[in-house]
């Protein structure tokens, strides 16, 4: 595997890492369509532990492991990421053909309303070892009660998992003490970023931000400074400044189900920005397999044209 410039000086950001880490690292951004770019798309599917079976009703092949290993290779994307039961019931068939991200930490929609948005860990860092995975995900839930827990827990596991080589992907979503408009504040979003950055996280994954501006510190500031936030690729930009100026790959959330144009639109404005690439589930997966791979196709190629 020889290494792109371009890979040669994302990896040369992470100062502290040693060389199992980097090689996994490595192994995420040579593999696939956009290999050596800078650039990647992941397929997460986590989304059955959130929301259960309801998640897989619209597409029923989905509800078979192998189908999303497949998709993830057939589609040429960077990794696969997925909580232990899906990995588990592939690890076998597919070693070695997709590099993989446990995913060690998720919730569920029958949680109590009333608690403090907060996640389970479901994994181990050994878990992700037995089953070769390149990297270990967790999710933080910023603004949450639970959410000083979350960063001690990442902590733990991100030093853990360094010292074992693998890559640490951090998705960050803030919840909690926030409007629902204000979990998409660019101010948020960008907050959440650089929180992911600063607990050690190799890659990071926020969703798209909206233009709104949830605190009234940070709007003043904004509007002082003159923080370019009209255009979903002035607020990319952002975000990725937020995350070391841009010495953290961010990548970001494909969101609920949308048409394929809104999809590719979103992918031109993450090019654009800067931004490392997107991680998408919902909108592949919930699709008929044809139609998930030809939009895979057309969005690898975006983000590959745009680099």
């Amino acid at each position: 595997m020889r290494l792109t410039q371009r890979v040669r000086k994302i990896l040369s950001y992470y100062e502290s890492d040693n060389p199992g880490t980097k090689a996994n690292l490595a192994r995420l951004m040579m593999h696939g369509r956009l290999a050596g770019t800078g650039r990647m798309v992941i397929l997460p599917v986590d989304q059955g532990f959130e929301h259960g079976p309801r998640t897989f009703v619209a597409n029923p092949a989905a509800f078979d492991p192998h189908y999303h290993y497949k998709m993830a290779i057939d589609a040429g994307l960077a990794a696969y990421a997925a909580p232990l039961g899906w990995l588990e019931a592939g690890a076998d068939t597919f070693a070695g053909m997709i590099p993989t991200i446990l995913k060690i930490n998720s919730s569920n929609s029958l949680y109590g309303k009333d608690n403090p948005p907060d996640q389970a860990v479901t994994a181990s860092v050994s878990d992700a070892l037995r089953l070769g995975c390149s990297a270990i995900g967790f999710t933080i839930y910023p603004g949450s009660d639970a959410s000083l827990e979350m960063f001690e827990e990442i902590q733990d596991l991100a030093a853990e998992a360094k010292e074992c080589g693998l890559a640490v992907v951090i998705w960050s979503y803030a919840r909690g003490a926030l409007s629902k408009a204000g979990e998409t504040a660019i101010d948020v979003i960008a907050y959440g970023a650089h929180i992911a950055a600063l607990l050690g996280a190799h890659i990071i994954k926020v969703k798209l931000p909206s233009a709104h501006l949830e605190n009234e510190e940070a709007k003043k500031q904004y509007i002082q400074h003159g923080i370019k936030i009209d255009t979903l690729a002035d607020r990319v930009s952002h975000v990725v400044q937020s995350c070391f100026n841009g010495r953290r790959l961010v990548i970001f959330s494909g969101g609920e189900a949308k048409d394929v144009n809104s999809v590719f639109e979103d992918a031109k404005a993450i090019a654009a920005g800067g931004g490392n690439g997107m991680i998408i589930g919902r909108n592949s997966f919930q699709r008929p397999r044809e139609e998930a791979m030809v939009m895979l196709q057309g969005l690898t190629n975006i983000l590959k044209e745009q680099n």
